[in-house]
């Protein structure tokens, strides 16, 4: 995908860490260095379907895929005016639910290098691998890159990833959960 494309998610701007993000999904490929995850276009066409309401889909931008059943992150542009890397990032999942995962893009890369699909639920939502877990083929290259761009250490346990969860959803739950029951109640 050529970075025109994917700006378009952002109202035709971006960032250069978010290009970079681009970059290194595109050349490890779509699902191939964190299991579910890639970087896409999106219309707005699924987060519409939560509502069509112009003030809600304003404040969204959906940029990647979270799970292979279509669950899809976004980001919050919550009004705080934040570059787009300081944006919040929420998890809305494909048969209901939404959450916050991250404070910000880099916590979002972070959680990636667990290499599990993210659960969402209407209640909760995390990360877990069982016993039959494989590796991703581009995983070892994706952590080196976040190293070498963002000085950002891998997450290798639920608890490390718990403890993303929790600090982002201490920081943006409550206001994330007012601001969008103006548009959407489950």
């Amino acid at each position: 995908m050529k970075i025109n494309k994917f700006k378009k998610n952002f109202n035709d701007s971006i960032t250069g860490e978010l290009a970079l993000f681009l970059e290194i999904n595109e050349e490890l490929g779509f699902e191939n260095y964190s299991q579910g995850f890639g970087l896409l276009r999106d219309d707005k066409s699924g987060i519409a379907t939560w509502s069509k309401d112009p003030d809600f889909l304003d404040k969204l931008m959906p940029f990647a895929q979270a799970n292979c059943s279509g669950s899809m992150y976004v980001l919050w542009n919550n009004g705080e005016n934040k570059s787009l890397n300081e944006l919040p990032v929420v998890v809305f999942g494909d048969e209901g639910g939404y959450h916050v995962v991250a404070k910000n893009i880099f916590e979002l890369m972070q959680l990636l290098t667990f290499d599990t699909e993210i659960t969402v639920s209407h209640k909760e939502v995390y990360f877990y691998k069982d016993n039959d877990y494989e590796e991703s083929e581009g995983l070892a290259e994706y952590k080196l890159w976040l190293k070498e761009n963002f000085n950002q250490d891998p997450v290798y346990t639920t608890d490390e990833t718990y403890s993303i969860l929790e600090n982002a959803q201490k920081m943006y739950k409550t206001d994330f959960e007012k601001w969008v029951s103006q548009y959407y109640s489950e």
